[in-house]
């Protein structure tokens, strides 16, 4: 479930501002998810009633969850219906070529940002990939919009 309560929000506007940053438009309402509307989502997810994300991904998925444009650049955010538990993780990223997947150890769920974790596919095996879900995120995006230029 996503967070219900009143807390500050740590990373919405900095998520907001991927979008003029890399889209040359203003941020709108539209970008993103309203709090009840991601509720609904992950309530027809696989994921248990009483999961609660991360506050980084429920911020991510507020201000940035039905932007296409940076939720499919070069790399995919699952939508908050098709978030899934495998090996122990909450999975929300895959690589173009599905080689890769990316997400979160459920024992570090109630962590605001926590460390981010790496599948290589073939493989089956996890790794640390050394940064916070936000810093990976930002990082990621920079390379993908970098890259496109």
């Amino acid at each position: 479930m996503a967070s219900t309560s009143a807390e500050t929000d740590m990373f919405l506007e900095k998520f907001k501002a991927l979008v003029p940053k890399y889209l040359d438009d203003q941020w709108t309402a539209e970008e993103g998810f309203t709090a009840e509307e991601l509720q609904e989502l992950l309530a027809d997810s696989e994921l248990p009633a009483t999961l609660r994300l991360p506050l980084v991904l429920e911020e991510f998925y507020r201000a940035l969850g039905s932007c296409e444009e940076i939720m499919e650049a070069y790399h995919f955010f699952f939508d908050p219906d098709e978030l899934v538990i495998e090996d122990g993780c909450l999975i929300f990223l895959e690589d173009e070529e599905e080689r890769w997947v990316w997400g979160v150890d459920t024992s570090d769920l109630q962590v605001p940002d926590p460390l981010i974790l790496r599948r290589n596919n073939d493989k089956d095996e996890w790794s640390e990939e050394a940064a916070t879900v936000s810093e990976f995120v930002f990082d990621l995006l920079e390379f993908s919009f970098e890259e496109e230029e």
